[in-house]
């Protein structure tokens, strides 16, 4: 254990909350909107639907490590934490063509650097912990207003010993056509990590956010359990992405929501390769006439994974559009489900929505499941959904090893293939480690 680091006891009680909140020197209103959101967490059960959390013992984690204090210079990041960055391409991926880089370790962001020509057009990008110092105004306008800590067990949770995460905002009228990146690092045994990250999209402003989440294998299990809530008002657009390789033993429980006003376009791009267990379903709220929403995931379950993840959308007001699109590859007996769910309420007059799922199953002992659920209370909407399942055959299989192909690169490129929507959505460097991550992942499926 490192002897500078600061943690706060094992174990999740009212104490611990209350620790947490002072650790950080929070206001009194933020103090007591954790200690409510712990009031709730205890009243809640647990889901007895989606993945299996029946191995979650919340009183087994860490739900505070801190490891380093926050250094804008990369030189004065420790060694051990700069090294483990340093092999996820952190800051060559900043100097390459980011606008902004925050790398979070265990609990809080140890690095942090936004351009100066970013700045300099009035975007603020900052951990969440900085934002409630510098930005109070902003923070206590919207934090907990798309995802309250009744919404769910996990939100609750979060809610109560929440920290570090994103929290972006972008002015009136300024298009930032570079992307702004997170990394999410777990390192420690046994460790719960709660980030919160809030973005705010001004009138007709653009933003592009990327996060990669990552953590190292070990026979305790972890905890992820995040939230993310995006604003996009009128006219604006927010792409969020995502590209998560959390290792096998980490429960990943996370609730994403967006609320889209007049003509604002919010895009999801969620791809789930590792963890124990997934419940991830990213949301937009369709408030304002004509607002669009963009909803892509993509889930790979291999041997002991669950991924049960999908989308939801909320057609609000008239003139909507959205667009569900879900691929999942189960293998090495992998389960990986579709859940989703779409509602237009009435006056919300000609919205518009598709949905499609489609699931690749390699091997007798992969499985896929799909739960849709659509709701439609306004007749001049129009909400198609189409749902397909395939198992790889042994027919494909001997074609491309006639070829020449060996069959863990063949049953590779099959799946390359199907999950192509994700890799050409993502920048270059991403696309190459999304198909490397795959080819991996087909290796372990057939050795």
């Amino acid at each position: 254990m490192n002897t500078d680091e600061t943690r706060i006891p094992r174990g999740l009680v009212r104490r611990t909350v209350e620790m947490i909140s002072g650790e950080k020197n929070e206001p009194a209103w933020m103090r007591e909107f954790r200690l409510r959101a712990f009031d709730i967490f205890e009243s809640k059960a647990m889901p007895a639907w989606g993945a299996d959390l029946s191995g979650i013992r919340f009183d087994d984690f860490w739900y505070f490590i801190r490891s380093a204090r926050q250094s804008r210079d990369w030189s004065d990041v420790p060694d051990e934490i700069h090294s483990t960055f340093e092999r996820l391409g952190i800051p060559q991926a900043e100097r390459a063509f980011l606008a902004g880089v925050s790398a979070q370790y265990e609990s809080e962001v140890v690095y942090h650097r936004l351009k100066d020509e970013w700045a300099a057009k009035g975007i603020i990008f900052c951990d969440t912990d900085t934002a409630l110092r510098e930005h109070p105004e902003l923070v206590r306008d919207y934090f907990g207003t798309m995802v309250p800590a009744a919404d769910n067990k996990f939100a609750a949770l979060n809610s109560a010993v929440w920290s570090g995460g994103s929290f972006v905002y972008v002015p009136k009228g300024v298009k930032a056509d570079i992307p702004l990146q997170a990394y999410f690092r777990i390192n420690a045994k046994n460790m719960g990590q709660f980030e919160r990250t809030l973005i705010i999209a001004d009138e007709g402003s653009e933003v592009s956010y990327i996060e990669g989440c990552t953590a190292p294998r070990y026979s305790e299990a972890a905890l992820h359990s995040a939230v993310v809530e995006i604003v996009a008002k009128p006219h604006s657009r927010v792409r969020y992405t995502t590209v998560q390789n959390w290792s096998k033993n980490v429960y990943n429980l996370v609730t994403k929501r967006a609320f889209a006003e007049e003509d604002a376009v919010v895009e999801w791009i969620d791809g789930n390769l590792g963890s124990k267990a997934t419940m991830k379903y990213p949301s937009v709220f369709l408030r304002g006439r004509g607002a669009r929403a963009d909803i892509l995931s993509i889930a790979y379950a291999g041997e002991g994974q669950h991924q049960d993840a999908g989308g939801k959308v909320f057609h609000l007001a008239p003139d909507t559009r959205s667009r569900i699109i879900s691929k999942s590859v189960s293998a090495a007996g992998g389960r990986a489900s579709y859940r989703g769910m779409v509602k237009v309420i009435a006056g919300a007059e000609n919205a518009k929505c598709k949905v499609s799922c489609e699931a690749m199953m390699v091997g007798e002992r992969a499985r896929a499941d799909t739960y849709p659920v659509i709701r439609v209370a306004e007749p001049t909407a129009s909400v198609e959904h189409e749902a397909s399942a395939t198992r790889v055959s042994e027919e494909q299989m001997r074609y491309l090893e006639s070829r020449g192909l060996r069959e863990a690169d063949a049953m590779g490129l099959l799946v390359a293939g199907f999950l192509e929507p994700l890799a050409k959505e993502l920048p270059l460097e991403y696309a190459a480690e999304f198909n490397e991550l795959m080819r991996l992942e087909m290796e372990k499926s057939i050795a």
